[in-house]
């Protein structure tokens, strides 16, 4: 993909708790990097992460991440998230990360999320709100029958 198939980015500053003894981004710090660029990405959709609120519940199915390019401290660097696909109960997530403002791709994959129920643990049907939501968003039908 491009870096023009994502509307949605959010810019993130990496510390030096971030790096490991290469002085590069710590790998398990990119499956922290999507989530913090997933949350933020719900946000701009209008959706607030907030079980309390929303009875909303997502259990990772599955996470793949593909490295292309280092990642290096006081860098900023964009997270730009997209939802690509809705099932019954799933979602997948794609993302890519890139240098600030650039078409540097430093690394890319993909989330799928499963609704479940807060009581049961088992999963559950997205609300149509939910599905709705990131269509408008996306300006594009989503869902996979």
């Amino acid at each position: 993909m491009s870096r023009d198939d994502f509307r949605f980015s959010f810019p993130k500053r990496i510390r030096y708790a971030e790096i490991d003894g290469q002085m590069i981004v710590f790998n398990a710090r990119y499956l922290e990097y999507a989530d913090i660029g997933i949350t933020e990405y719900w946000r701009a959709v209008g959706i607030a992460l907030s079980p309390a609120k929303n009875a909303l519940e997502f259990n990772v199915a599955k996470a793949v991440i593909e490295y292309k390019a280092p990642i290096r401290l006081e860098e900023v660097i964009d997270l730009c998230i997209r939802v690509n696909r809705i099932g019954r109960s799933s979602m997948t997530t794609f993302f890519e990360f890139h240098g600030e403002g650039r078409n540097d791709l430093r690394a890319y994959g993909e989330i799928i999320n499963v609704h479940v129920g807060l009581e049961s643990g088992r999963p559950e049907p997205l609300p149509q709100h939910i599905v709705d939501a990131f269509e408008r968003y996306e300006s594009r039908a989503l869902r996979a029958d």
